[in-house]
This record gives C-alpha cells, sequence and structure tokens, in this order.
C-alpha cells in the first residue's frame, strides 16, 4: 500500500465515527499534502478512487459541498453554444453582448464556462463533470441542458456535432458519427437521462420538434415570457399567444416535456396582468406547461429597455413588489408542475433597475410560512429537498399511489404520483399524456397510444446497479409507476401501444421491461 492510500485510509478513519465540518476535512487534506510533501492537496476525487465501493459512500455525503446539484436523482451539466444572431431580431429586453450568446451577459455561471472552452461542446462537459466529481457528486446520470438561445434556429449540421460532442464527452470516447454516439451513450458508464433544448415558440413547429427527437431531446424550454399579444409587439417579441399555444401542443404530443420561461414585469404589465398570466397558464387547458422559470424583467445596459428607463417611460418591478407576486404564484402552483428557477445568474453589479437580491426562492419561502401557506410544486415536495432542508425520514409502509387527471393541449394528461402524506414528500412521479387528434408522429397511432413524458423517481442520484439505504432509485419504484400507466392506457383509454419518450441512457431499462426502440421512443404493445 503506498503512502497516499495510507494517507487516504487514515482519512477515511478519522472521519467515519465522527461528525465534521468541510472546514476540519480541508485541514486534514492539508496536513496529508504536507506529510507526503505534494505539491497540491489532494481533490476528493482522487481520494475517493483510492477507497473501497463502502468507503466512498461514506465520505461521498461528507464531501459534497453542493447537495442540491443532484438531490433531485440527476447530476445537471448545462452548455452553452457559441453566439448566433436571433433569428427574429432583438427583443427590448435583451443584453446581446459582443462574443457571447443572444440574451446572456457573458457573467452568469454557465456563460464563463461558455466562454472559458470557446464554446467547445466537448470542454464544457467534460469540465463540468470533472467539478461536480471534485465537489463529491456520484456522476453517473448527466442531465444535459443546451443553452445559448434559439437551438432549433443554428445550422442543422451545427447542432448535430454539438450535441455528438456532448455525447462523447459522457461517454469518453470518440465517435464517427451523431448515432454511433447516441448508441453507446445507452451503455456507458456515465449515462445521458435526459436532453434539454431552449427555444422560442415561434422555433417549436413539428418540424423543430422532429430534429430535437432525433438529437436525443427530451425536454424543451420554451421562452412565454408573457401571455399578452400587445406586451409581445411593445417588447418586439416577433410571435403572438398563438404560437405558444401550438407549441405546447406539437412538444406535448411528441412527447417532450415543457419548461416554461415567464418574465413578470414586462412593459405594458402591471401585477394584476402578470397574476392573471400566470393563472390561465396553469388553468388554460391551451397552456399547463409541465415546469416554469420565472425571471423577473430587468434593466440592463445595451438594451431598448435602458432606453425607456432612462427616459422615465419604464420602471421594473423592485425586489418586494416582485416578491409579492411570486409568493402567490407559489401558494397556487398545481401539483404536477416543477418551479425550477427563480431569477437569472445575473451578477447585481450589471442590474441598472430591476430585483438585484438572489435569494427570491427562498424569501418567497419564508413568506409564505409567515402566512401560514405552502408551496405544492414538485421541487419543494421531492424527498431529497425534504431530506436536505427538513431532515426528514419518510416511511415504506407509508408510500401511497396518487393519480391526478387533467386536459391540456387538446389531449389528456395523467400525473401518476408516489406520495408519503405524513410528510408531504413526493418520492417519484410519471406524466402520462393521450395525445390530440392533432399528433402528427408516425409511431402515434391514432386514438391508441399514449406517451409516457416523464418518469423520475427523486431524492439521491445512486449509481446504476448500486443500492443505498436512505435513497429511493433502483427499488422497484419506477416500474410500479409505469405498470400503473399501462393499466390506464389500456383499462381507461382503450389504448393499444404505449410510448415511452426516454433518455439515452434510460433505453436498456425499458427494454428489461418488455419495451423496444420505436423511432426515438420505447414502445411496447399492450394487451
Amino acid at each position: 500500500m503506498t503512502q497516499k492510500v495510507l494517507n487516504c485510509k487514515l482519512l477515511f478513519e478519522k472521519l467515519k465515527n465522527k461528525d465534521v465540518t468541510a472546514k476540519e476535512i480541508n485541514e486534514f487534506k492539508l496536513k496529508i499534502a504536507k506529510t507526503l510533501h505534494l505539491k497540491k492537496v489532494l481533490s476528493n476525487s482522487e481520494i475517493l478512487s483510492m477507497l473501497t465501493p463502502e468507503e466512498k459512500k461514506f465520505l461521498l455525503n461528507l464531501f459534497q459541498l453542493k447537495k442540491v446539484r443532484s438531490i433531485s436523482g440527476v447530476n445537471i451539466v448545462a452548455v452553452m453554444t457559441a453566439p448566433y444572431k436571433c433569428p427574429h431580431g432583438k427583443c427590448a429586453y435583451c443584453p446581446s453582448e459582443p462574443g457571447v450568446p443572444e440574451s446572456y451577459t457573458g457573467h452568469e455561471p454557465s456563460s464563463m464556462r461558455g466562454l472559458q472552452c470557446d464554446f467547445d461542446p466537448y470542454l464544457q462537459v467534460l469540465n463540468r463533470i470533472r467539478q461536480l466529481k471534485e465537489i463529491g457528486h456520484l456522476v453517473s446520470k448527466v442531465e444535459l441542458i443546451i443553452q445559448g438561445g434559439t437551438f432549433p434556429a443554428m445550422p442543422i449540421s451545427y447542432q448535430k456535432n454539438f450535441v455528438k460532442s456532448c455525447l462523447e464527452a459522457i461517454i469518453g470516447e470518440k465517435t464517427e458519427s451523431l448515432e454511433e454516439a447516441k448508441k453507446k451513450a445507452e451503455e456507458s458508464i456515465i449515462r445521458n437521462v435526459g436532453l434539454t433544448i431552449e427555444t422560442r415558440p415561434d422555433w417549436c413547429k413539428q418540424k423543430h420538434i422532429d430534429l430535437m427527437l432525433e438529437l436525443g431531446a427530451t425536454r424543451v424550454e420554451i421562452g412565454v415570457q408573457t401571455l399578452y399579444d400587445d406586451v409581445y409587439k411593445l417588447v418586439e417579441r416577433g410571435h403572438t399567444v398563438q404560437d405558444v399555444i401550438d407549441a405546447f401542443r406539437a412538444a406535448k404530443d411528441s412527447g417532450l416535456k415543457i419548461v416554461a420561461h415567464m418574465m413578470p414585469g414586462l412593459p405594458g404589465c402591471n401585477f394584476e396582468r402578470d397574476l392573471k398570466a400566470f393563472q390561465i397558464l396553469f388553468n388554460d387547458s391551451s397552456f399547463k406547461p409541465d415546469m416554469l422559470k420565472i425571471y423577473p424583467c430587468l434593466v440592463l445596459k445595451n438594451t431598448k429597455l435602458y432606453e425607456w428607463w432612462k427616459e422615465g417611460k419604464y420602471k421594473p418591478y423592485s425586489t418586494e413588489e416582485a416578491l409579492e407576486l411570486i409568493t402567490k404564484v407559489k401558494a397556487n402552483i398545481p401539483k404536477w408542475v416543477r418551479i425550477m428557477r427563480i431569477q437569472r445568474d445575473i451578477p447585481a453589479n450589471l442590474i441598472i433597475d430591476g430585483v438585484k437580491k438572489g435569494n427570491l426562492r427562498e424569501l418567497a419561502q419564508e413568506k409564505l410560512r409567515q402566512q401560514g401557506l405552502k408551496c405544492n410544486c414538485i421541487r419543494c415536495r421531492e424527498i431529497g429537498h425534504k431530506m436536505l432542508k427538513e431532515n426528514i425520514k419518510p416511511k415504506l409502509e407509508n408510500f401511497k399511489i396518487n393519480i391526478e387527471e387533467y386536459e391540456a393541449s387538446e389531449g389528456i394528461e395523467t400525473f401518476i404520483s408516489i406520495d408519503e402524506p405524513s410528510v408531504d414528500a413526493l418520492i417519484g412521479y410519471l406524466r402520462l399524456r393521450i395525445p390530440s387528434e392533432k399528433a402528427e408522429r408516425p409511431e402515434i397511432l391514432n386514438g391508441k397510444t399514449s406517451i409516457v413524458r416523464e418518469l423520475k423517481v427523486c431524492g439521491p442520484v445512486v449509481p446504476l446497479g448500486e443500492h443505498f439505504e436512505e435513497a429511493y432509485q433502483h427499488k422497484g419504484l419506477g416500474a410500479k409507476l409505469l405498470f400503473e400507466a399501462e393499466k390506464i392506457s389500456l383499462e381507461k383509454f382503450d389504448c393499444k401501444k404505449i410510448l415511452v419518450l426516454s433518455g439515452l441512457g434510460v433505453k436498456p431499462y425499458y427494454r428489461r421491461l418488455g419495451y423496444h426502440s420505436d423511432g426515438p421512443y420505447m414502445a411496447k404493445i399492450l394487451n
């Protein structure tokens, strides 16, 4: 046993029976480096590589500096595209800084990582995975998010090469084609479990969606911003509310999950109109997205909005006004919606006017508590977040399957969840859709096919083939949800076929459950 390995073992022995702080861990790592006369302190990933699997499991929990990065069951890796002009021009609020993608300032964490790598997707993914490992995360399930504007408007060859390079960084080898990279991603050590693409409503038509599916996409983020045509015209957005409605329907009918980006505080809006827009978004069956990102409108330099602000023609929400609105939204959010993010990662010194506090979500949660209310969104109820923030331990015997059905985008959605009611925790969930009559994908038999748009078991990431006692992945819960979806599809809706839009690295899981490849989907005949 080398001296380095021996000292890593000593570190494990020192920590295994003791509650320690991050500072104490770093002090002991520094001591190891001095003892061995090392040029640098051993990284967490180096230490973990020298321990047994059981020792690793223990230390991983201590080493994780940002546990929220994987507490929802996957590791998120955001990748920034090279700068391309927006297809319609420039919105009044868009910063459009030189050398970075449209709508970004170049100072957000993801855009800075992109700049550091000269927007090379391979290097961005490789470096991000390495960073996550170094802060103690088990990187085995990666969800890619392609940022940088309207990806479908970029050259098709660029889109394909971009995704191919991302996958090559995940699988750890170069490939000859996108198809080869996708195939190898199904069985790689690190799995790609999802791919998200950002776009505009008018660049989310069926032809754009078909290419997204070819690339391996499982989710689309759509810049909705508001639900008023007069506001779209005023801020020179370049599309209509009908474009939003059409995009939502086409994406859902193709099996994609939808994240709606909303921007309260735009010119032409006020508190009442913004609140009404959120109510429409989640109550009008023309919309009803699965997830939500809220970005209060900000005044930034080099925008038309900045000129209006200087002339006294526009005033954004203050922190207090935005907080009041977001609190009301969170208090009334449906249980089938996940609020992914509240406000953008723009440094306060770049914000001329608007919300500058970086913890709006936490402030809204506190305001809800003071009012005796709570947010029922998926993120707030996920078992991983409950365990991390409330230190709760749900009981397996309390788990209960709940089913909620609702109409959306001319189809029928069924939200199936496994809950632990005694602690109000969400363990896992599935989104099942009966597509509209306008569905265009050839894999969909007219009126006789259902689509699983999402299947997720929450909680800390568990590597493939492993089982952690205080985690819920790989314990048969996903199969239980899927069986329920098959049963509902057959018995209630008389479907003869069920499709699953699955991440590339999850396809082997569905094969084991009797599914086969059918275009971009996994499929099973129901009888």
